[in-house]
């Protein structure tokens, strides 16, 4: 696979992680929280493999909220 294809597949499954967290914010039924809540486990766990063999730096998934920059004082 190139990288190429490999950073569409990135772009693909960091989509569909926002969709699942915005279909997440209505209102759903307890079978479909449930299976959205899977797949959005199955997306992560497949774009974090993916970094992992595609970026020779380490790499760390973002944590739910984004977290604010907050500099050191020396």
């Amino acid at each position: 696979m190139t990288l190429e294809e490999k950073l569409a597949r990135l772009r693909t499954y960091r989509n569909n992680i926002h969709r699942y967290h915005r279909l997440l914010k209505t209102r759903l039924s307890d079978l479909e929280r449930e299976y959205i809540e899977s797949r959005l486990s199955e997306e992560r766990e497949a774009l974090a493999s993916l970094a992992r063999t595609t970026f020779l730096i380490p790499f760390k998934m973002p944590e739910q909220q984004p977290q604010t920059f907050k500099p050191e004082v020396a």
